[in-house]
């Protein structure tokens, strides 16, 4: 009922030759007088350093108000579970007693 459709795989009626190769040749051009640098050079301002040291500023910050808050969930988590357990504890131990 649930069976898989596999495709069936058509036969090649002929062989295809491979697409002929054509060579460009460019055109006999000037030398170039000198070569151009693939990277442009960094040229930093006094405001764009005091903006690079802002915001890196603002992320580390960032950063680390958001680990200490999971910090922070973690240990509440660790103190609600340590205060549930006690409860059991003494739940389990008073129902002996008796």
């Amino acid at each position: 009922m649930l069976r898989p459709k596999i495709p069936t795989m058509p036969t090649p009626t002929r062989h295809h030759a491979p697409p002929a190769v054509i060579e460009h040749r460019p055109a006999a051009t000037a030398p170039a007088a000198a070569p151009v640098p693939s990277r442009p050079t960094v040229q930093l301002t006094p405001g764009t350093l005091a903006a690079l040291v802002g915001g890196g500023t603002a992320v580390v910050l960032i950063v680390g108000a958001v680990l200490v808050s999971m910090l922070l969930a973690v240990a509440v988590t660790a103190a609600s579970v340590a205060i549930c357990a006690l409860v059991a504890r003494s739940l389990i131990s008073a129902q002996h007693r008796r």
